[in-house]
């Protein structure tokens, strides 16, 4: 059976917020861990960043600031929703999240590379 509220583009919004808020949650403890590195183990946070410097890591990089920046602009379009009227052009909005999300991470991958 085909719901057809899944099939409109805020069904997808609501989705990619959710995959994008769960995947910035697992990042966060590897994150403070290497973090930690820092005060632990110094020469252990430099083999880290050496390794960084991956073309896959780079890659997965963007795609970390494309989450963060993406849950970013959905919650704020998600307060809109809440606190001001409802407007039909929620669609757009959430089409200009997008948009900007990518413009954000492309702009700080083309600075990675």
């Amino acid at each position: 059976m085909i719901r057809p509220h899944r099939s409109h583009p805020l069904w997808f919004a609501f989705i990619l917020h959710r995959i994008s808020g769960v995947a910035l949650a697992l990042f966060l403890p590897v994150h403070f861990w290497v973090l930690s590195l820092a005060l632990t183990s110094p020469e252990r946070l430099d083999g880290f960043l050496h390794w960084t410097d991956i073309t896959a890591v780079k890659i997965a990089e963007f795609a970390l600031v494309f989450l963060l920046a993406v849950h970013l602009c959905g919650g704020l379009r998600l307060m809109a929703l809440e606190w001001l009227p409802w407007s039909p052009r929620q669609k757009t909005l959430a089409a200009g999240a997008v948009g900007v999300s990518v413009l954000i991470s492309g702009t700080f991958f083309l600075q990675a590379i």
